[in-house]
């Protein structure tokens, strides 16, 4: 089958990730699988040329409203993956509810990565919950043997003579939903306390107005560091020499990034927020913070207490093997996508 994959490819993290392992997926069972990025599309009339044009069969969307709007009205059947800022931030404007809502009633199936998830959408469209699945995502981590740690410090400018590096991770796309700025006051403050306290911000520049405000703050902010993102396969080698991974989204549907430094076996400090307290058992699988005291409080605890830091850690490896198995979202997909035939 001759599948169209719609995505937002902006950013590697996120969505990206997640229709790269969906497209390697479909690919593995036979089919074709085409991915674009919606952001190249005005309207469905031009998505629907497109369909004609390259002979699409079905299509997929990740994102109810980004990708699923340009499907509304198509002559092909087609499925939607939620995104989560759809079911966390666009089901606020009565707009976007309206065509999210017409796009799910057309749609074969859709995706939720957890039950919340479900739950916020088919309490808004109660006629689409038999036709919500619930997959969560599936990891899988390919840190690369080669990786330069030494160039990795170098580029972010930290001394590579510093005793006792503590290096923080904040992996996001830089726009304002994923709020990279929170803790940034906090942070440098800090440093100057314990200069060997960094935090690296590493990710692609996906709103050019927010990201100038990101340089100009990270540039004033000692012991902060701004970097464009890298490759996958380093990232997750960066992930693995870090102290801890930081999650500071106001919104979030099912972070990649947090799971996939519970696969190395980094600790997680996330924001408590809905997304990230789905996959986060306080204490128990990572740590969760409701404001930027609480962040350093904790991270201080997780330094000076290393049977809890390890505790964590083998437990959130345990949980990632036994719920995000990249083998049983294989299945799901492949099985989910013959509803599209």
């Amino acid at each position: 089958m001759r599948l169209l994959l719609l995505a937002c490819l902006r950013a590697r993290t996120g969505n990206a990730t997640t229709a790269g392992r969906i497209q390697d997926h479909l690919e593995a069972a036979g089919h074709i699988c085409s991915l674009k990025d919606p952001f190249g599309y005005e309207n469905s009339s031009e998505i629907a040329n497109l369909i004609s044009a390259e002979k699409f069969e079905a299509a997929l969307a990740i994102h109810l409203y980004k990708g699923g709007r340009l499907l509304q009205g198509s002559r092909i059947p087609f499925g939607i993956i939620f995104g989560g800022t759809d079911i966390n931030e666009d089901i606020k404007h009565e707009e976007k509810h309206r065509v999210m809502g017409a796009v799910l009633e057309e749609a074969r199936f859709a995706v939720a990565f957890t039950e919340k998830m479900k739950e916020l959408a088919a309490a808004e469209w109660p006629d689409a919950r038999s036709k919500i699945y619930i997959q969560t995502q599936g990891i899988m981590t390919t840190p690369r043997a080669t990786f330069n740690w030494n160039r990795f410090l170098q580029n972010a400018e930290i001394p590579q003579d510093t005793d006792n590096l503590r290096l923080f991770l904040l992996i996001c796309g830089l726009r304002r939903v994923k709020d990279p700025l929170y803790l940034v006051d906090v942070f440098s403050e800090w440093h100057r306390k314990e200069p060997h306290i960094h935090l690296v911000i590493i990710g692609p520049a996906v709103d050019p107005l927010f990201t100038s405000e990101v340089n100009e703050k990270v540039n004033r902010a000692p012991g902060v560091h701004l970097l464009q993102e890298i490759p996958q396969d380093d990232l997750h080698a960066a992930v693995k020499r870090c102290f801890a991974v930081v999650n500071s989204s106001l919104s979030e549907g099912m972070s990649a990034a947090i799971l996939e430094a519970m696969d190395l076996d980094v600790p997680v400090l996330a924001r408590n927020i809905p997304g990230n307290a789905a996959i986060i058992q306080h204490k128990e699988t990572g740590l969760l913070f409701t404001d930027p005291q609480e962040f350093v409080q904790l991270s201080k605890s997780l330094m000076n207490d290393p049977t809890l830091r390890r505790e964590i850690v083998t437990k959130a490896k345990a949980y990632v093997k036994k719920h995000h198995s990249w083998e049983c979202e294989r299945k799901a997909y492949q099985n989910l996508v013959l509803q599209l035939q």
